[in-house]
């Protein structure tokens, strides 16, 4: 009868304290839900845009990826990088840089279709690297988005 004892009071000795480590993870807040399929293909997207974008120089198709990973995807773990390339991207074609003529990029508007001119270009990349600046102040990218709004006239007012 005592070993008996024994082996339970041992036993719970062993248990309770992993009962307890295990419940002090709710300190914790949750986490997003991830759509683990959506993820992949924006990351998917993410990673052409950026061959685009570095070795092909083409500015047209980059940024097209990267405005079909911010409608599809705004959640993106990778959001900020893709603000910057779309920014990037934008400031280039304003500036008349790349392989890609700048009047390949057509906006719809209701039936119409139109090109943009090199000042909305600026426009576009301004509304970019200041949303990034905002939405994501810890991003790596910050500093870099920073130095090219200083060059168009610093961010964006809330719109």
């Amino acid at each position: 009868m005592k070993k008996f004892f024994l082996l339970i009071v041992f036993t719970l000795l062993l248990t309770v304290p992993a009962i307890v480590h295990a419940q002090s993870g709710a300190k914790q807040a949750p986490q997003a839900a991830v759509d683990s399929d959506l993820e992949k293909d924006s990351l998917h997207n993410l990673e052409v845009a950026r061959q685009y974008f570095k070795l092909r120089k083409a500015y047209v198709a980059a940024l097209q990826r990267c405005e079909e990973i911010l409608a599809g995807n705004p959640t993106f773990t990778r959001i900020d990088e893709v603000l910057f390339i779309a920014g990037e991207s934008s400031l280039n074609l304003a500036e008349g840089k790349g392989k890609q003529e700048s009047s390949r990029y057509v906006i719809r508007e209701g039936d119409t279709k139109r090109t943009l001119k090199p000042d909305e270009f600026r426009d576009l990349a301004r509304d970019y690297f200041s949303q990034l600046i905002k939405t994501h102040p810890e991003s790596s990218f910050r500093s870099q988005a920073e130095a090219k709004l200083g060059i168009l006239g610093g961010p964006r007012a809330s719109k």
